[in-house]
C-alpha cells in the first residue's frame, strides 16, 4: 500500500530495474539462520495495557503488523503487510484501545535518482478499516513532497487523534481560480477513524521538525537555514513558544557541521523545559533550557569520557525519564526513581542482560521491554507490575535457538602515533586463547558513527565460520568527543584508515591472526574503509569485501549538486586533490587483494553507481573484482533471502581469499 499523491510518480517508483541475478549457489542452513532479519522490528503497548502491536519480519522482504492478546498463549492476528518491494513497515503506535497508526516507507529509482518516501496509515486493532493519514498530493500539484510524516503528539487525553506533520506542496490550474500556496511542513490535528483534519501550525517551507509537550501544543519548530542560492548552510534554527503564546521566540542555532549548539529533543510540559544535546567541554551532553525568555540552560548528564547520545522516555506522553551512553557497554542514568528501581530489578532477574524499557500502559502497571546481549539476539517481554510477573513475547531471532554464539570483549591496540584505540574482538565460540586463525577487520559505518557491545548478526556468522572478528573505534568516528570526530573519517582518512588498518597488524602481532588469511570486510562507510585500507598497505589483508561502499567523491558530489545539501557534502567530503587522493577509485591501480562487493539498486545513501565505478576501474587496471548487485534493494539489503547469499558468498570468498 503506497499514499504518494501523484499516479505519475507512484508508476515511476513501481517501475524498478532490470533483475540481475545475483546467486552464485544457495545459501546453507548457517547463512540463512544468521541472515534472517530481525523478527520483531518493533513493538507497541494499548494504553490500556491489553493489547500488543508487532511489526515481524517475514519471508525475504516482506513484513507483517500483527495485534496479540496481552497474555500468554494469544495468538497474534495480522492486520497489514508490504512486500518491501519497494514498501516496508516500520512502526505502529497505539491512537487507542481499538486503533492503531502505523508507518510504511521505502525508496525506488526514478531514472539517475533514488526517491525516499513515507507514509502514515490507521487501521482497527481487529483489521480494516484502513485510512491514509498522509496528505495526499493532487493532480494540480506543482511538484511533489515524498514525506509522509511522523506523529508528534499521540493526544493521550484524545480517543483516536493525533498531531503529526505533515507535507504540503503548492497547487495551481491553468485558466482556473484554483491556487493554493502553502509549501513546507506543518502540523495537523486528525482524526484517525474519520480522517478529519484541523491545521494547528502553518507549513512552513524550511521546517524540518516539531516537538510536542505530550498534551497536545506544539513547543518547538526547528528550521533549515539555507543561503542565498537555496543550499543548504548546515545549520538548523530552533524557535520555541512560550507558555500560553501564540509566536515564536529564537531558541537555538545547531551548526551539524561541528555539531555545534543546542539540539532539542523534548518538552517536559510540566516543568516547561526543553532538553536536547549539546557540546561540554568537547563532548555531548543532555542539556535542559528554560522555555521562557531567560532561556536559563543546565547541563542535566555529561559523562568524562564519552558523548551522552541517548534520551531516554517513556510513555503515551514520551516522558524523559534518562539518558544514555556508550563507553564498553550501552549504560543508562535515569532521573526517574521508579523507572530506574524497574530496569535494575529486570536486569537481575534477566541475569544481567542490557534491559531497555519499550513502552507502558496509560496506568504504567503494563510495561513492554527488551533485553539482550552479545550471546543474546534480543527478546520481548510484558512485565504485570501488579501481578509481579514477567512473560517472554517473541524472540528477535528464532532462526539462532540453539546455537552456540560468540562472545564480544572489549579490547584496545595502539595507533601508529601512540594512541589507545578501543575495539571489540570477537573469537569463534570455544576459542578462548586462538592462536593463528583466518581473521576479518571490520570497520563500522557513518563515519559520525560507532559499535556497541551486544549482538551483531554479521560478527556472529563470521565467527561461526571460524573467523576472528575485530572492530575498531577508530578516530574520525563519532561517540567519543570532537578531538576524537577530528574533520570526520573522510577528510582524516590517513588517521581513521591508519587506525583501521592498525587493528589487522595488532591482530597479527598478537598472533590472533594468520598473516595469509588476514582480510578486511565493510558495509558503508566500512566499505570506503575497507577499500581505503589498499591505499595505506596493500598486501596487509588477502581479501577485501566493501557493501554499499563509498569508491568516488567527485561523482558523489556530481549527483548531489542539485540537492540542498550540496554544499554541506563538499564540506564533509571536500573537494580537489585531497577528494581524489580520499577516493578509492582513484588507487585502483595500487591493489593488490582480490575484492567482492555487494550494492543494491535503489541504494538512495549510496548509490549504486559508486561501486560500479569502482568495479570499472578496478577491471581496468587488470585486478581481480566481482560486484554483486541486488535488484529493488536499498542501502540496507533489507531482504532475508539477499543477506543470506551475501554472508554466504563474502565468507566462502574470505575462506579462499578470493580464488
Amino acid at each position: 500500500m503506497s499514499y504518494l499523491g501523484k499516479s505519475a510518480i507512484i508508476a515511476l517508483l513501481a517501475a524498478g530495474t532490470a533483475q540481475t541475478a545475483w546467486a552464485q549457489g544457495q545459501p546453507d542452513a548457517m547463512a540463512k539462520a544468521f541472515g534472517a532479519r530481525e523478527t520483531v522490528i518493533s513493538a507497541s503497548l494499548s494504553p490500556d495495557g491489553q493489547k500488543i502491536a508487532l511489526i515481524a519480519a517475514s519471508g525475504g522482504r516482506t513484513s507483517k503488523a500483527y495485534v496479540l492478546e496481552a497474555k500468554e498463549g494469544a495468538e497474534p492476528k495480522a492486520i497489514a503487510s508490504t512486500t518491501g518491494r519497494p514498501e516496508h513497515l516500520y512502526r505502529c503506535d497505539w491512537v487507542s484501545n481499538d486503533r492503531l497508526a502505523c508507518q510504511i516507507g521505502g525508496a525506488s529509482r526514478v531514472g539517475d535518482d533514488v526517491y525516499g518516501f513515507s507514509s502514515l496509515f490507521a487501521v482497527d486493532a481487529a483489521g480494516g478499516n484502513i485510512r491514509s493519514l498522509s496528505r495526499r498530493q493532487g493532480q494540480n500539484s506543482v511538484g511533489f513532497d515524498l514525506r509522509g510524516g511522523d506523529i508528534v503528539d499521540l493526544l493521550p487525553a484524545e480517543d483516536g487523534a493525533v498531531l503529526m506533520t505533515r507535507a504540503y506542496v503548492p497547487e495551481a490550474k491553468a485558466g482556473s481560480l484554483v491556487d493554493n500556496k502553502l509549501r513546507g511542513l506543518g502540523v495537523d490535528r486528525i482524526d484517525t477513524r474519520s480522517g478529519a483534519s484541523k491545521r494547528i501550525e502553518q507549513p512552513e517551507t524550511l521546517a524540518i521538525d516539531y516537538i510536542s509537550d505530550g498534551h497536545g501544543t506544539i513547543r518547538v519548530m526547528g528550521l533549515q537555514e539555507n543561503k542565498g542560492s537555496g543550499y543548504a548552510k548546515g545549520t538548523y534554527k530552533f524557535v520555541y513558544r512560550p507558555q500560553g503564546k501564540s509566536g515564536w521566540s529564537d531558541l537555538s542555532v545547531y551548526d551539524a557541521r561541528g555539531g555545534t549548539g543546542f539540539y532539542p529533543v523534548a518538552v517536559d510540559a510540566d516543568k516547561n523545559l526543553a532538553y536536547g544535546f549539546e557540546k561540554t567541554d568537547g563532548r555531548d551532553a543532555l542539556v535542559s533550557i528554560a522555555l521562557d525568555p531567560g532561556l536559563e540552560k543546565k547541563i542535566v548528564f555529561a559523562h568524562p569520557q564519552v558523548d551522552v547520545t541517548g534520551a531516554i522516555r517513556v510513555g503515551r506522553e514520551q516522558r524523559m525519564v534518562g539518558a544514555s551512553y556508550s563507553v564498553e557497554h550501552r549504560e543508562a542514568i535515569y532521573f526517574d526513581e521508579a523507572v530506574a528501581a524497574l530496569v535494575k530489578s529486570l536486569g537481575k532477574a534477566l541475569g544481567g542482560k542490557a534491559v531497555h524499557v519499550g513502552d507502558m500502559s496509560a496506568d504504567g502497571q503494563r510495561v513492554l521491554v527488551w533485553a539482550g546481549s552479545d550471546l543474546d539476539p534480543g527478546q520481548y517481554y510484558l512485565f504485570d507490575r501488579t501481578a509481579r510477573k514477567l512473560s517472554p513475547i517473541m524472540p528477535d531471532r528464532p532462526e539462532l535457538a540453539g546455537r552456540t554464539l560468540a562472545p564480544m570483549k572489549s579490547v584496545s591496540y595502539k595507533g601508529a602515533d601512540g594512541t589507545s584505540i578501543p575495539a571489540y574482538l570477537t573469537l569463534p565460540p570455544g576459542k578462548e586463547d586462538a592462536k593463528g586463525l583466518p581473521a576479518i577487520v571490520m570497520p563500522h559505518g557513518g563515519p559520525e558513527a560507532r559499535d556497541e557491545w551486544g549482538f551483531d548478526w554479521m560478527v556472529q556468522y563470521y565467527a561461526a565460520r571460524g573467523f576472528a572478528v575485530i572492530q575498531p573505534q577508530f578516530r574520525g568516528a563519532a561517540g567519543f568527543g570532537e578531538k576524537w570526530l577530528m574533520k570526520n573519517g573522510y577528510r582524516s582518512w590517513r588517521t581513521a584508515i591508519g587506525d583501521v588498518v592498525d587493528a589487522g597488524r595488532w591482530l597479527v602481532a598478537q598472533g590472533i591472526a594468520d598473516p595469509e588469511k588476514l582480510t578486511i570486510v565493510g558495509w558503508s562507510y566500512g566499505g570506503y574503509a575497507a577499500l581505503q585500507a589498499q591505499a595505506i598497505d596493500p598486501r596487509l589483508f588477502k581479501a577485501v569485501v566493501a557493501v554499499a561502499p563509498v569508491t568516488d567523491f567527485a561523482d558523489r558530489l556530481r549527483r548531489a549538486q542539485y540537492d540542498g545539501s550540496y554544499l554541506v557534502q563538499q564540506d564533509r567530503m571536500g573537494t580537489g586533490a585531497d577528494a581524489a587522493n580520499a577516493s578509492p577509485a582513484n588507487h585502483a591501480a595500487e591493489f593488490v587483494a582480490p575484492v567482492l562487493m555487494f550494492h543494491g539498486t535503489d541504494d538512495n545513501n549510496v548509490d549504486i553507481s559508486q561501486a560500479k565505478i569502482m568495479q570499472g576501474k578496478l577491471e581496468g587496471a587488470g585486478k581481480r573484482s566481482r560486484l554483486v548487485v541486488y535488484d529493488g534493494l536499498t542501502h540496507d539489503l533489507n531482504d532475508s533471502d539477499v543477506r543470506a547469499d551475501m554472508l554466504q558468498q563474502s565468507a566462502d570468498f574470505l575462506s579462499t581469499l578470493g580464488k
